[in-house]
């Protein structure tokens, strides 16, 4: 099983070397009360960073707020960490998704990383006419989300919907949640719309390679969520419009005002 982009990082960092480890939980935390660490985790503890017992490191579960704790036993398969002082209370994630068309690996786990470390609350791979990749791996995705909220300090991880096409989802989406479209052929640019998008919802949809299909632009513009937006004079690949267009809702829109 090869290792994971975390454990190459800090294999490159000195054992101990200052580093803040945080681990995302699913157990509820609070003051002495003991939480068990799997396999991978207690792995990564004990022979990538080199941590033992008595070490100290940082958990949260995206509901109770980050934590300082001890490591009390440290084995190859299992440790157990006894959580002490909050640092931080439990904040809510921006209410934003981010709908995308499933790219290949590398690309993906670009995408994924960014959509995390910008505060997407909602992740939702859909698959589009012109799409190249059609699978997803949910797990994989979903831990590509709890590495980087692990790295950037965030106290949740977002939702990772299951893949669906694009067609069902604008068939059920929920009344009074806008729709970003990124169009390069839009007359209006994103920060344009989003400036003037009031305090609605929003979600942004990122097409495939090959952009929409006839049939899907038709949907799309009569769909009654649904304002194409450009994001610039330049063509961008899909990761990077991803990014591109939540570093502008943040700005506009988000909690980065």
């Amino acid at each position: 099983m090869g290792r994971s982009e975390r454990e190459r990082e800090h294999e490159r960092e000195r054992a101990g070397a200052g580093i803040a480890i945080r681990l995302f939980v699913g157990a509820a935390l609070a003051a002495g009360a003991p939480v068990a660490l799997d396999g991978p985790q207690a792995h990564y503890l004990r022979n990538v960073m080199r941590r033992t017992a008595g070490d100290r490191i940082r958990l949260f579960n995206g509901r109770d707020g980050e934590w300082t704790g001890t490591i009390e036993s440290l084995s190859s398969g299992r440790a157990v960490v006894r959580p002490e002082t909050m640092l931080k209370a439990q904040m809510p994630a921006p209410d934003l998704w981010l709908l995308f068309a499933p790219l290949k690996a590398t690309p993906t786990r670009f995408l994924v990383e960014k959509a995390t470390e910008l505060g997407v609350g909602v992740l939702r791979p859909v698959i589009c006419r012109r799409s190249q990749t059609r699978r997803v791996n949910a797990g994989r995705l979903r831990a590509h989300a709890i590495e980087a909220a692990e790295q950037c300090g965030r106290l949740d991880v977002p939702r990772v919907e299951p893949l669906s096409s694009l067609d069902d989802a604008l068939a059920a989406w929920p009344p009074g949640r806008r729709l970003l479209v990124c169009d390069p052929d839009a007359r209006q640019t994103a920060a344009d719309v989003l400036a003037g998008g009031g305090d609605s919802p929003w979600a942004i949809l990122i097409g495939p390679e090959g952009g929409f299909a006839p049939e899907e632009r038709r949907r799309l513009a009569a769909h009654p969520a649904a304002v194409p937006a450009r994001l610039g004079p330049r063509l961008l690949r899909a990761e990077t419009a991803a990014t591109a267009a939540l570093v502008c809702w943040q700005a506009l829109a988000g909690d980065w005002r």
